[in-house]
């Protein structure tokens, strides 16, 4: 069984580290980190949100689905988010407010899956004094197959 990997709760740790404005360039590739989704993950993060379907808890129940097997939620898509960027990230600043989204879901992410992340900045701009970035996100299993993929809008801190 795979073990759990270390993530870091302290959202302000390293908080200076972090890329700013100045640092994001447009179609410039996000540095990611692959990581592993173990059923350990799925079962703390579906127990965070009060998710209770037994396709997410159930092996044997999971079985009889059409999936064959336990999958995770589909809005696990956030916790990979930080799972697969390193602490320098400009999206894990501080003050950063989701100013909207859109996402596509292919396939469901399963235990042991080794998740990557192929991210960037498509624009950024000022509006209302305000400091926004366009972003995508795909989200990608150990086979290359899509598990997600979606467009975002963030309001950057100054």
């Amino acid at each position: 069984m795979a073990q759990t990997q270390a993530f870091e709760t302290d959202f302000w740790k390293d908080a200076n580290l972090r890329k700013v404005w100045d640092d994001i360039v447009p179609g410039e590739p996000r540095k990611t980190i692959p990581y592993t989704l173990t059923r350990e993950a799925i079962e703390l993060y579906c127990k965070s949100v009060g998710e209770t379907h037994p396709i997410y808890f159930d092996e044997a129940y999971a079985k009889t689905t059409r999936y064959g097997g336990l999958i995770a939620p589909p809005s696990i898509h956030i916790l990979l988010m930080f799972s697969c960027t390193p602490a320098d990230d400009w999206m894990r600043s501080p003050g950063t407010v989701n100013a909207g989204q859109s996402w596509s879901y292919n396939i469901p992410a399963r235990p042991n899956d080794v998740i990557t992340l192929q991210a960037r900045a498509l624009d950024k701009f000022i509006k209302r004094e305000r400091l926004f970035v366009v972003h995508d996100n795909v989200f990608l299993n150990q086979k290359g197959d899509v598990i997600c993929s979606g467009r975002g809008w963030t309001i950057r801190p100054m």
